[in-house]
């Protein structure tokens, strides 16, 4: 008598769905803490920090304090697992004979932070697997050949010449305080654009292309935040926050950037074509590699693939070398004697004014080359790397991992690594002689990763690296803003929190 309320109509239909509804909510609960035991048994070789019960080690990655992170590393400097959440773990690696084990395989890239770039850069380079990226990394791998490369150096040399006049326009002969990482990195941007699609943009000087900068920094945060919030890794949860609705515009913004590119080089094949003008330039551009390979394969390099390979190389090839070189000049203000052995170098190789910087000459620059490899340990524009194991994975120590888990390759932990760098903390180009190169891991330091799957735009990078800093050095000397110094916050790129501030004094 007491359940004639179930007789009903209306109430039958709705016991027998709460009653669906908790059977599958228990049945996901069960899911989960399976999981959670599987994870603990997987990982019980690795000790690591403590975990909150609910967010796991979110608070020490998503604070972006990478000092903490240094501090594990100490504690634990081969392996350590990091939660995200209560049913999420990755092994974190910081240790050369780790790493090397890691790179020498073949397992595709990790689904959590590549699966968050896709809506803003597409499927490129960055985050393909199997044979479609060995297909992609073959078409793409002769617009990077020291023919093309060697042409370059022109090209960014006028790049650099458009920044430092800005520079001295702003500055006389007295100490003036500049914020140059926002200038640098619009350089990085007019010779990307130059160098990898012939595009003048006058994007140093015309500050419409500023919304473009800001994108790619703004949706470096959002996919950082997305990736150690565990919770908004489900996309029906990620939908309902401003982030969403604002990583859209930003999608928005860098497609219809790149869309502008590439219909402005179809445009000036087709008037070519029309006109009868069928010379090619002397060296092909990344862009005419790609279009070039597109007519003749069209079925197995679609439009989709063109835009993605454009898109992942405007937003990987301008903000990493433009925080490299930014960070770079802060070391060298740091370290006024290295920036004067740097500097006369420099002058014995170019002269007083580099007004013509050739490819044979970078090769002279040893001391320049070890600095900027320090600076490259110290502050790894790419923190990290992540892969998903495809087989089970056994350390050189006997430790092991199944398939199906996560490993991070923690490049700031590794360069930072106690165990392996003395005194990690401090600027020492030394480090990098020949001599002492000799004698360590070859894993140990990893800028551009290492493996079949390493930067390919590696040689470009140095390249710029070293033509910036040839001719900000012959043009300014430097010092460092001891009330503002810069402090690097960890997104999916390494940047400085507030810019980084420097006093700069033209060279008469």
């Amino acid at each position: 008598m007491e359940f004639a309320w179930l007789d009903t109509r209306w109430a039958r239909p709705f016991y027998l769905a709460f009653v669906f509804f908790l059977t599958l909510g228990l049945l996901q609960a069960i899911k989960l803490y399976l999981r959670r035991q599987q994870l603990l048994r997987d990982l019980r070789a690795f000790p690591g920090p403590s975990p909150h019960w609910f967010t796991g080690n979110q608070k020490l990655l998503l604070d972006g304090n990478l000092e903490k992170l240094e501090e594990v590393v100490k504690k634990y400097p081969c392996a350590f697992p990091i939660w995200l959440g209560p049913f999420q773990a990755f092994l974190y690696i910081c240790d050369p004979d780790y790493a090397k084990t890691f790179l020498s395989r073949t397992d595709p890239k990790s689904k959590y932070l590549y699966k968050f770039l896709i809506p803003l850069i597409g499927e490129g380079l960055l985050n393909l697997n199997g044979p479609t990226w060995f297909q992609h990394r073959r078409v793409i791998t002769p617009a990077f050949n020291f023919n093309i490369l060697k042409s370059h150096v022109s090209v960014i040399t006028q790049s650099v010449n458009i920044m430092l006049s800005k520079w001295e326009k702003m500055c006389g002969t007295q100490n003036t305080l500049v914020e140059v990482s926002g200038d640098i990195s619009l350089m990085t941007l007019d010779s990307l654009m130059k160098c990898t699609f012939s595009k003048e943009t006058n994007c140093q000087i015309n500050s419409s292309h500023d919304e473009y900068v800001n994108a790619v920094s703004e949706g470096s945060k959002i996919i950082f935040k997305r990736l150690y919030t565990f919770l908004l890794h489900h996309d029906m949860i990620f939908k309902f926050t401003t982030a969403y609705r604002r990583s859209q515009k930003i999608a928005s913004i860098l497609h219809q950037y790149t869309e502008l590119i590439i219909q402005d080089r179809r445009k000036s094949l087709k008037d070519k074509k029309e006109q009868g003008n069928t010379e090619k330039r002397k060296y092909q551009d990344f862009l005419d590699v790609i279009l070039s390979s597109q007519a003749e394969n069209g079925n197995s390099f679609s439009d989709t693939d063109l835009h993605s390979e454009v898109n992942t190389f405007m937003v990987a090839g301008q903000d990493t070398v433009g925080g490299g070189i930014a960070w770079l000049l802060y070391h060298l203000a740091q370290n006024p004697e290295h920036q004067e052995r740097c500097r006369e170098e420099i002058r014995g190789i170019l002269g007083d004014d580099g007004s013509s910087i050739t490819w044979d000459q970078l090769s002279e620059m040893s001391y320049t080359t070890m600095c900027i490899k320090e600076s490259l340990r110290l502050i790894p524009t790419i923190t990290a790397i992540s892969r998903e194991l495809r087989k089970p994975i056994t350390f050189p120590d006997g430790r092991s991992l199944p398939a199906g888990m996560t490993v991070v390759l923690s490049i700031w932990g590794l360069h930072r690594n106690p165990a392996i760098w003395e005194n990690p903390k401090i600027f020492d180009p030394s480090r990098f002689s020949q001599e002492n190169c000799s004698k360590r891991h070859s894993h140990a330091f990893l800028p551009f990763s290492a493996g079949p799957r390493n930067c390919i735009g590696q040689h470009f990078a140095m390249i710029e690296l070293k033509v910036a800093i040839a001719l900000i050095l012959l043009h300014f000397k430097v010092a460092p803003d001891p009330t503002r110094p810069p402090s690097p916050l960890a997104q999916v790129l390494l940047k400085p929190k507030n810019g980084i501030h420097l006093y700069l004094k033209k060279i008469s």
